[in-house]
């Protein structure tokens, strides 16, 4: 079963308004991802369709948005376990070009999770199911009223 989670939000955080580059609606420049969840598989993903403003080589997205794509794929999947964890590292493949104008599809899994380290995965693939890209990551979960005393001493 698959749901939609909206944005940066846990049942633990609440933030006013999203102006995440990758999933804001808040964000006129952003990407405005959305992301679907299936807690079955503790995966979640999205389909995009990357348009020429996100391009580097002619006709292929530029390797600083499929690692965005691959870092937000990664850190939606910490919804799930209702958690705020951010990045620590990550670990990237870049397969082969990522094409702009095409339907990709992002996705995020968890591999584990140790203590406050939970460890995720993520690929983007073309619509005949190749895979485009890859990374692996380490996520740190914090502490959700810290974060948001640290957004409200910055008026965010």
């Amino acid at each position: 079963m698959s749901k939609r989670l909206s944005g940066h939000n846990t049942k633990h955080l609440a933030l006013p308004k999203n102006h995440c580059f990758a999933c804001g609606k808040d964000n006129p420049q952003g990407m405005r991802l959305k992301f679907f969840f299936d807690e079955g598989h503790h995966r979640a993903w999205c389909e995009v369709k990357l348009p020429r403003k996100y391009q580097g080589p002619p006709g292929h997205a530029h390797g600083g948005i499929i690692a965005t794509l691959l870092d937000e794929a990664m850190g939606k999947v910490n919804k799930l376990r209702s958690v705020v964890a951010l990045t620590s590292s990550m670990a990237i493949e870049y397969v082969k070009p990522v094409p702009l104008g095409k339907t990709l599809l992002v996705e995020g899994t968890e591999r584990e999770v140790q203590g406050r380290r939970h460890f995720n995965a993520a690929e983007i693939r073309d619509e005949a199911g190749q895979v485009l890209a890859r990374s692996q990551g380490v996520f740190i979960a914090v502490d959700p009223e810290k974060l948001k005393e640290k957004f409200a001493q910055r008026g965010a």
